[in-house]
C-alpha cells in the first residue's frame, strides 16, 4: 500500500517508515494520523515484518501537529456539550493512532534527528527505542500554546526518565537536547549525523531482525506487561507464556546453530487472520 505523509518498505525482514514531507518539517496531518494506524495494521498483518524503524528527512524529525488539523476538531451547529463530548473520542482517536506503536506485535525503533516537537515526542514515547543524531532536540511544546500534551508524552515520558525531569519539560516547553536525553536514559545513542543515525538504526534493527520472531513477540509482549502490572502478575504471566512457547522449532535451530557456528534460520511468523478478513465489510 502507498502512503502519502511517509515512505513505506520492506527489505530483509525490516520495515521502514520515513517521513517525506521535509519542506513542512514533517508536520502531521491528518492524514498522517489515518495512516500511521493504517500502516501498522498492515505491518502486523505481514509474515515477513520482524522490526520496524520509523525515521525522516530534511532537519527535523517532525515539527508535531500540522496546525490545520486544530481547525477541524469541532463540529459546526453542535450544542456545547456534544461538542465537547465529540472531542473527547477525536482525542481518543488521536491517541490510538501511536498507540498502535506501543502494541505492535514487531519492535519500532525511531531514529530521531533535528526537532522532535510536540506530537513527535508523543510519538516516539510510543517506541521500543531511541537513537537520535546529535543536533536533535526533544521539545514538549504544548504549554507554549496553552494546552495539555494529550496523546502519550505524559503518561509514557513519566516511565522512560526521572519524574521532576518530566515535570521540567512539560511546565516549561524548554528543549532538551541530544546529550542530555541520552544521560537520563531516553535515547539509547547518539550518532553524529543523520546519515550515520539510519545507518548504525538500521544495523541494530538487523539484528534483532536475526533472533526468532516468536522470541522477539514475546519480549515485548513480557516488557509492555511488566510495565504494566505487578512483579508477581509478571511471573506468572511469562510462566503462562513459556509453558506453551517453549515448544516450538526454534530452540533446536538455535542449539543447532550456535553447534555448527553458523546463522541460526527461523520461519517467519504466520501474521495472516482469516477471521478478521471474513468479518470485513464488503466494498
Amino acid at each position: 500500500m502507498a502512503y502519502d505523509s511517509f515512505d513505506f518498505s520492506v527489505t530483509d525482514k525490516i520495515a521502514q517508515i520515513r517521513f517525506n514531507r521535509p519542506d513542512k518539517r514533517n508536520s502531521m496531518t491528518l492524514a498522517f494520523w489515518q495512516e500511521m494506524r493504517a500502516v501498522f495494521a498492515e505491518l502486523d498483518s505481514r509474515d515477513d515484518v520482524r522490526v520496524a524503524v520509523i525515521s525522516s528527512t530534511g532537519p527535523h524529525f517532525t515539527s508535531g501537529m500540522d496546525l490545520s488539523v486544530f481547525g477541524s476538531l469541532t463540529p459546526p451547529n453542535a450544542e456545547e456539550g456534544r461538542k465537547r463530548e465529540n472531542l473527547r473520542r477525536q482525542i481518543l482517536w488521536f491517541q490510538e493512532c501511536f498507540s498502535v506503536i506501543d502494541q505492535a506485535r514487531v519492535p519500532v525503533l525511531a531514529a530521531i534527528q533535528g526537532g522532535c516537537i510536540g506530537g513527535g515526542v508523543d510519538l516516539v514515547t510510543a517506541c521500543d527505542m531511541r537513537y537520535c543524531a546529535a543536533d536533535a532536540f526533544f521539545t514538549i511544546k504544548e504549554i507554549d500554546i496553552g494546552m495539555v500534551a494529550d496523546v502519550g508524552t505524559l503518561q509514557r515520558l513519566p516511565l522512560q526518565m526521572p519524574s521532576g525531569l518530566v515535570r521540567e519539560l512539560a511546565y516549561t516547553g524548554r528543549r532538551m537536547p541530544a546529550d542530555e536525553a541520552k544521560a537520563c536514559g531516553f535515547v539509547n545513542q547518539i550518532f553524529a549525523s543523520h546519515e550515520k543515525l539510519v545507518e548504525g538504526v538500521l544495523d541494530i534493527a538487523r539484528t534483532i531482525a536475526a533472533k526468532t520472531p516468536l522470541a522477539i513477540a514475546g519480549s515485548k509482549e513480557m516488557l509492555n506487561y511488566a510495565r504494566d502490572h505487578s512483579i508477581e502478575d509478571g511471573l506468572n504471566y511469562i510462566a503462562t507464556w513459556n509453558a506453551a512457547m517453549l515448544q516450538t522449532a526454534d530452540m533446536p535451530e538455535a542449539f543447532a546453530a550456535t553447534a555448527q557456528k553458523r546463522e541460526a534460520k527461523f520461519d517467519d511468523v504466520v501474521a495472516d487472520l482469516p477471521v478478521a478478513k471474513a468479518m470485513k465489510p464488503r466494498s
